[in-house]
């Protein structure tokens, strides 16, 4: 198994842990990342989700290219994005906050993979790069498209098209990362940041990430209305009856996640 995966109090941890190629990934890694994806989306138990690498060195250094390649080949013509239907790179809508804790390199698929995560916090070894045109290949699991949204558009085709790297806090100055701390910081901060989503309504913090991100694919007006909707929604939930309840009696709600 290349991916460690557990679930208590709420929280989610994934852990790629393929150290000997700085957790690259090959085509079974991705998709033991879809189960756990779709696990996070379906367990009424999880509320909030922490992904990292295993080891000091790496993030993940994207696609294992010993490997990954050939599978892509024998996969009777499917694309990878087939392939690895149920991984949040291609598209797989979770809607739950899922934090990337970046503990090294984060190259190529590996930072796609963290570009995909809604809160990225880098240790200050961090290094960002999508350096497939260097090999003669282009991003192909999101990098084009989420890296123009993150960040200014003619820094994010500076870094597309040179394939240079770039450092923790080169990428918390353009924005690509929400804060650089110490390695031995990383792991503790990642969970302190969950830890205070936890402390807010689950049915709440999931409707915000829904219309935040679903809102992005139409105007403002659109978005509008979208987010009317959600919030109307989630007015019959049990939960929002709990916080109005805590809040007039004075008390720390007690939240259901229904």
């Amino acid at each position: 198994m290349t991916v460690h995966y557990k679930v208590e109090n709420h929280i989610a941890e994934i852990t790629l842990d393929r150290q000997e190629v700085r957790n690259a990934m090959d085509l079974e890694t991705m998709q033991e990342l879809g189960n756990c994806f779709v696990d996070i989306r379906d367990n009424p138990d999880i509320w909030v989700a922490i992904l990292t690498g295993a080891g000091d060195k790496a993030f993940s250094a994207g696609a294992d290219l010993a490997k990954l390649p050939l599978q892509i080949a024998q996969a009777g013509g499917k694309s990878l994005a087939e392939l690895g239907a149920n991984n949040i790179m291609f598209g797989f809508e979770v809607w739950k906050p899922i934090i990337a804790a970046i503990n090294g390199l984060a190259l190529g698929g590996g930072c796609e993979l963290a570009m995909a995560c809604d809160i990225r916090i880098a240790a200050e070894n961090a290094t960002f790069g999508l350096v497939e045109p260097a090999r003669g290949v282009m991003p192909g699991a999101g990098g084009t498209q989420r890296l123009p949204r993150l960040v200014p558009l003619g820094i994010a085709l500076e870094m597309l098209v040179t394939a240079k790297r770039i450092d923790a806090h080169e990428a918390y100055r353009i924005g690509l990362v929400n804060k650089v701390v110490p390695f031995d910081q990383l792991m503790p901060t990642a969970r302190e940041t969950v830890e205070q989503i936890c402390s807010n309504a689950p049915l709440a913090v999931r409707s915000v990430k829904e219309a935040a991100i679903r809102g992005l694919r139409g105007d403002l007006r659109d978005g509008i209305a979208l987010e009317a909707m959600i919030a109307q929604r989630l007015m019959t939930s049990e939960d929002t009856q709990e916080g109005v309840g805590a809040f007039l009696e004075k008390r720390k709600p007690q939240w259901k996640g229904r």
